[in-house]
């Protein structure tokens, strides 16, 4: 990715708490919803950590507001989004913001 590339997009940033119950049907569910999120149209990319207690941090990119809408209101990724309600998450809380500047690093960059 180059520096810049980002910029007009829009990030929908996920913070979650897991629950660690259902392990299993959390993996497979979120496998699933990575599948699904590529192959909207407008979908730009997803960054996404987890540590060992269980927060979690998604960044994903849209190409506009219509189309992280698109996403957020997609029945397939509401139904699952109630199911982490239900089962995977203590809690969680979503930013989306406009992506104004990104740059990039990496060590033996000059």
């Amino acid at each position: 990715m180059r520096d810049g590339e980002r910029v007009g997009q829009v990030v929908v940033t996920f913070v979650s708490r897991r629950n660690g119950r259902d392990v299993a049907g959390y993996a497979a569910a979120a496998v699933r919803m990575d599948a699904l999120a590529a192959a909207q149209p407008g979908y730009r990319g997803v960054d996404s950590v987890r540590d060992a207690d269980g927060l979690g941090i998604t960044l994903s990119f849209w190409a506009d507001e219509a189309s992280a809408i698109a996403w957020r209101d997609h029945p397939e990724h509401a139904a699952t989004r109630e199911q982490g309600r239900e089962r995977w998450y203590d809690d969680y809380a979503v930013t989306v913001a406009s992506v104004t500047r990104d740059y990039r690093w990496r060590a033996g960059d000059n």
